[in-house]
């Protein structure tokens, strides 16, 4: 059973955040985390963003994708607007760092990035976000405002109990690496970008 496992606030560049760890397993070093900004009132429509892991982006800011502007648009967002990020622990459309640089390799010898999940046995998107609609429940939210271009994190609000009021469009200037990644996502996976 998902529960919280530890709790605390961290000050950041973008204000003050109370962070949860959640997970089933005390000992899991992989917890979903979810980042509270200060002045978000769980009684009232929360702006919530599910964001997966991304280390490339993220953490050594790589220009294949747009993930570490879209979370650093997300802080700002929820530390002016109020509102949490669920960070959820898919790193690569949930194939995992190891799987997800050999996809880039296979993307360097001209695959895009479905071809490259498909050529090794992998989904184009493992990602599920159940869990995300879980933990809100345990934190006992009830309606939102979703930050989400990804039209299957907002099927996952269907019958969940939980009330989707608006959805606000989180959408990064393409550069010249990452164009045709974003045109995928676009196309493929029918994405709701605007600029692409």
């Amino acid at each position: 059973m998902l529960t919280i496992q530890a709790q605390s606030n961290i000050p950041t560049d973008f204000g003050m955040f109370t962070v949860y760890a959640f997970s089933e397993n005390e000992e899991d070093w992989n917890p979903h985390l979810v980042w509270v900004a200060e002045n978000t009132d769980f009684n009232k429509t929360v702006n919530v963003r599910f964001h997966s892991e991304c280390i490339t982006g993220e953490i050594f800011h790589s220009k294949k994708c747009e993930c570490g502007q879209q979370l650093d648009s997300a802080m700002k967002y929820m530390s002016e607007n109020g509102g949490m990020i669920i960070y959820l622990r898919q790193e690569g459309r949930n194939i995992g760092i190891i799987n997800k640089l050999r996809a880039y390799a296979l993307q360097e010898k001209g695959f895009d990035t479905v071809e490259a999940n498909l050529k090794l046995g992998l989904p184009a998107d493992g990602r599920n976000f159940d869990v995300a609609v879980e933990m809100l429940k345990i934190l006992n939210v009830k309606e939102i405002n979703l930050l989400t271009n990804n039209p299957d994190k907002l099927k996952s609000l269907v019958n969940s109990g939980i009330i989707l009021n608006h959805r606000v469009p989180l959408e990064i200037e393409s550069n010249e690496v990452n164009e045709s990644y974003l045109s995928k996502k676009k196309d493929y996976f029918g994405h709701l970008l605007e600029r692409v």
